[in-house]
């Protein structure tokens, strides 16, 4: 005998009524997301405009001949985030630079005190090349992906330590978006860092020109490469290799092995100590030089690998 018995009139009667209840609560659940508004954050690089900027308008990255007008410039990048994303507010703007002991420079205070704009500050070394900056730059970026902060990030800077970073706010939803400033002579960007962020924009010599100012008066310091002939992309690899191979008969193979795990990447701390090293042989700087960069690279992994 079969003991299923068909649905009266009183369980269909149910069964609309918690269809219905859950219809309702998906319209409201829509409804408040669709009023929800997009946010966006920009996380800027100092160092890279400094640099980048420096360098298209007045043609060196020395930061002592000309002056920035930082709020212009942080505000028309607001401006152009204000008309990409008409839809969406903005969080705040993340002004990353670098300090002695991390003490604010009445320059980094004014900019503290900007409407919007938080400034992070890593330690400047002897040769007043920044460190951590990075490291604070992917910390923001995943923090506040991965808590639903923000819907859009602009990141203007060039360096190849934030691929990872990109991929970890990518994963957590967020979209990325990759502002540069024009190279007078190749990239200052990473192309690994190119190819990972979901849209690209650069900004010419007319853009940067009202923010830069030469100093009078002021010329370049004797830094590497201001005045000399670039270095081929060979000869930038042989410089690697050389580096790799002084390092691993010093520092034994015992550490080459303890950084392969991160290739083809090199980690940040071991990528800035090899470009000071490649600088002071070639005796040029390689700063926005992007390709150059990375036939240094190559040719470190070159050496290492095999050996090790």
């Amino acid at each position: 005998m079969n003991d299923l018995q068909p649905s009266g009139p009183s369980d269909l009667a149910v069964l609309a009524a918690g269809i219905a209840r859950t219809n309702e609560l998906l319209t409201r659940v829509l409804a408040e997301v669709a009023t929800t508004p997009s946010t966006h954050a920009a996380f800027v690089d100092a160092g890279y405009v400094y640099a980048a900027a420096g360098r298209l308008v007045t043609g060196t990255e020395d930061r002592r001949t000309f002056g920035l007008d930082a709020e212009g410039i942080i505000e028309a990048f607001i401006d152009k985030a204000r008309t990409i994303f008409p839809d969406s507010r903005l969080l705040r703007v993340y002004w990353y630079d670098g300090a002695r002991r991390r003490i604010h420079t009445a320059e980094q205070q004014r900019i503290a005190e900007l409407p919007d704009v938080k400034v992070r500050l890593g330690n400047l070394n002897a040769n007043n090349q920044q460190k951590g900056v990075d490291s604070l730059i992917r910390t923001d970026l995943e923090s506040l992906a991965r808590h639903r902060a923000i819907s859009d990030a602009v990141l203007i800077g060039g360096d190849e330590d934030l691929v990872s970073a990109v991929e970890a706010a990518q994963g957590y939803g967020a979209r990325v978006h990759l502002w540069g400033i024009e190279a007078t002579g190749g990239r200052n960007q990473a192309e690994p860092l190119l190819w990972e962020v979901d849209s690209q924009r650069t900004f010419d010599l007319e853009f940067c020109k009202p923010y830069v100012t030469r100093r009078a008066g002021v010329e370049p310091s004797e830094v590497p490469g201001e005045g000399s002939p670039v270095p081929s992309r060979d000869q930038v690899r042989l410089i690697g290799a050389q580096v790799a191979a002084q390092w691993l008969a010093e520092r034994g193979h015992a550490w080459g092995a303890g950084i392969l795990p991160h290739h083809p990447y090199l980690p940040a701390a071991v990528d800035q100590e090899l470009l000071t090293a490649a600088e002071a042989l070639l005796h040029h700087s390689l700063r926005g030089h992007s390709g150059l960069r990375r036939s240094l690279r190559d040719g470190f992994w070159e050496s290492v690998q095999p050996q090790c």
